[in-house]
């Protein structure tokens, strides 16, 4: 459209863009202010975009139906079985950072809170969900902990302490934590599922970066190559691994030999496995793939 003889751009399109200014504010004051209540209170009537599934931290099926759930910065959202329409749980804005869904409708959760709850503390250790997410209680390390990456299997839990760049254990199901060692800022980690101490993780330092592997829990590491990305590791002879750019890796003997399987077409976010052949990732623009045969092909699951 041309500018007006004066050089400033029509009225409507002014208008158009103070309100969709006026949208980006209230939402991120909504978000992140420290009063809430009051701010809502302040802007009660002006229009609010929801943002929708963004910024994706981790990804989950639910056994209890089947439903997929999302977990971002700006909340955490279910996909039902039959459909692709993400839906804001429970209308709440938690920044649910590590997320792991361990029984039906048991989650696991980490980040930081809503800002409406100004009773909890900017981290929120480990918490727990047992009605599929509508409500979180703390477990653990409530204000002590920040976990990006958490992962478990039987009672045992791992959790990448983003916060304090640790890497923590537990055996008790979250209650109790021992500090393992770690080779640099992990990017993720996956549990072998035949065997809960044999481990891998990915990791950017500041030295070196790569895949590693533990024998032993985590107490010590051994480097395997120089792949960085996330992991799912649903069979012991199926790790999978997708890069930076969008590859699909896998590999049948813990990491060591990768082999190049397909392309998700776009920057992952987060990925998960659901059976051997079955996972679905996150890419950046909220967009959430699956694939049925291995990471070979995709197809869209949900946009946001």
């Amino acid at each position: 459209m041309r500018p007006t003889a004066s050089g400033s751009a029509p009225r409507g399109l002014l208008v158009g863009a103070l309100l969709a200014v006026i949208g980006v504010v209230v939402a991120g004051v909504l978000l992140w202010s420290s009063s809430g209540k009051e701010t809502a209170e302040i802007f009660a009537g002006v229009p609010f975009a929801d943002p929708g599934p963004v910024h994706v931290h981790g990804l989950g099926i639910n056994p209890a139906d089947g439903s997929l759930f999302i977990a971002t910065h700006t909340g955490l959202f279910r996909v039902g079985k039959d459909s692709q329409k993400a839906v804001r749980v429970a209308a709440r804005y938690q920044d649910t950072m590590g997320f792991s869904i361990v029984g039906p409708n048991r989650f696991l959760g980490s980040g930081h809170p809503d800002a409406r709850e100004q009773e909890l503390p900017p981290l929120l250790g480990l918490i727990q969900s047992t009605d599929a997410g509508k409500t979180w209680q703390p477990i653990s390390l409530l204000g002590e902990a920040d976990f990006h990456v958490l992962r478990s299997t039987d009672r045992n839990v791992y959790g990448y302490d983003a916060s304090n760049d640790r890497l923590l254990a537990s055996a008790d199901d979250g209650r109790s934590w021992a500090e393992l060692d770690q080779p640099a800022p992990l990017v993720d980690l996956a549990p072998d599922p035949g065997d809960a101490r044999r481990l891998v993780a990915t990791a950017i330092g500041s030295l070196e970066q790569g895949m590693y592997a533990s024998g032993n829990g985590g107490r010590s590491w051994q480097r395997l190559n120089d792949a960085v990305g996330h992991l799912a590791w649903p069979a012991p002879e199926r790790l999978y691994l997708i890069d930076e750019t969008g590859r699909t890796l896998i590999s049948s003997d813990g990491g060591r030999r990768l082999v190049e399987r397909g392309d998700v077409g776009g920057k992952p976010a987060a990925l998960l496995a659901v059976g051997r052949d079955e996972l679905y990732v996150a890419l950046h623009d909220g967009t959430i793939k699956r694939s049925t045969d291995g990471g070979a092909t995709w197809t869209v699951r949900s946009t946001p």
